[in-house]
């Protein structure tokens, strides 16, 4: 059995790998850890886990943990492992890490856009960006410390990436306009989260300043081998769970002057991931939506070709909670231990 620990057990994202690591035939969760439930009964914070889980919530004593665990997931703010990481730790047990710490390879971008430290930019070459279906080759029992993508990104990286990995849109067109459900903005109390300042109304936020934005354009630059500048808007909707992105760019036309047509985009779409267990292309004229995804660890994506505009508009939909966190860092840690990598990820999503 592998030994999981867990800092940040009482956030969404924690509470989510909770949930799937109970259910992985694989994994013993040895630790829970939580910053403010420190010894109280995980299941008096989560009670769908009463009877589940007998466990008392521990501390986020890293160092302890690397000595008892063989995988920590770190479901913690920005700045919490880059504070605490060292080589000693790294030594003893392998780390998924939810936060941005290690996700941006340049310390300067990370550091501008964060408006934090950078307190061991020294893992950021070692750390491997966890975004499976792209750099799965690079996720193996070796590795000691996974970058995993952020929710929104994976979206927007996964519904455009074959795309721009083929030069078959212009890069410096793309457009994202991406929507959450509320949970994607964690568990902490925050007024503008409140039931009454969410329901009944939908908007933007982090307007051409959000994090998520040079996540997004590094890994497409390294898709496309070119400097990528997109414009990113998020916008928080009422709804738990979910995230649908929107994205549009500009068509490049082929040697004989006439645009790529659905079915040949489509083509390319299939090489990439008709053999993927966690991408579902939809049909021609089927626009993905999130209640198809909510609970599971699928991506939905459908696309249209606008030959008015000559541009196409790209969807793709996933629960940011599983795909878009928790069940993104479970596909990570079975490709770091071996393991089928859809082990404890076959979910079928809820409806209603």
């Amino acid at each position: 059995m592998i030994k999981a620990g867990i800092i940040g057990a009482t956030g969404y994202a924690g509470g989510e790998l909770v949930r799937l690591l109970l259910n992985h035939p694989q994994v013993e969760i040895v630790w829970y850890g939580s910053r403010s439930h420190i010894e109280e009964k995980y299941s008096s914070v989560y009670r769908n886990m009463f009877r589940l889980v007998e466990d008392v919530c521990r501390d986020d004593n890293l160092a302890e943990l690397a000595e008892q665990a063989d995988v920590v997931f770190t479901a913690t703010p920005q700045g919490f492992l880059a504070g605490l990481l060292t080589e000693e730790m790294l030594s003893k047990t392998k780390f998924v890490d939810l936060s941005a710490d290690y996700r941006i390879k340049d310390v300067g971008v990370y550091e501008k856009w964060y408006g934090i430290e950078h307190k061991s930019p020294q893992f950021l070459a070692e750390a491997v960006y966890g975004l499976c279906e792209v750099n799965r080759a690079e996720i193996t029992e070796r590795t000691r410390l996974v970058a995993n993508p952020g929710c929104y990104t994976t979206c927007s990286i996964l519904t455009a990436y074959p795309l721009v990995k083929e030069g078959l849109i212009d890069v410096d067109t793309l457009i994202i306009d991406a929507k959450s459900g509320t949970s994607g903005a964690g568990r902490g109390a925050k007024v503008g989260n409140l039931f009454c300042e969410v329901n009944e109304n939908i908007k933007a936020y982090g307007v051409a300043s959000h994090r998520h934005t040079p996540e997004i354009e590094e890994q497409l630059g390294y898709a496309g081998n070119c400097s990528v500048t997109v414009s990113f808007t998020p916008h928080l909707v009422p709804m738990n769970r979910g995230i649908l992105v929107t994205e549009y760019a500009r068509l490049r036309r082929k040697a004989d002057g006439s645009l790529p047509t659905w079915e040949e985009i489509r083509a390319v779409y299939d090489r990439y991931y008709e053999k993927e267990k966690f991408v579902r292309l939809q049909d021609k004229g089927v626009c993905p939506e999130t209640r198809w995804v909510e609970g599971s660890n699928y991506v939905d994506m459908g696309f249209v070709v606008d030959q008015r505009t000559e541009r196409i508009i790209m969807m793709g939909a996933l629960d940011n909670l599983v795909k878009g966190a928790a069940g993104q860092a479970v596909q990570n840690m079975n490709l770091l231990f071996g393991l089928e990598e859809s082990q404890g990820l076959e979910l079928v999503p809820c409806f209603p």
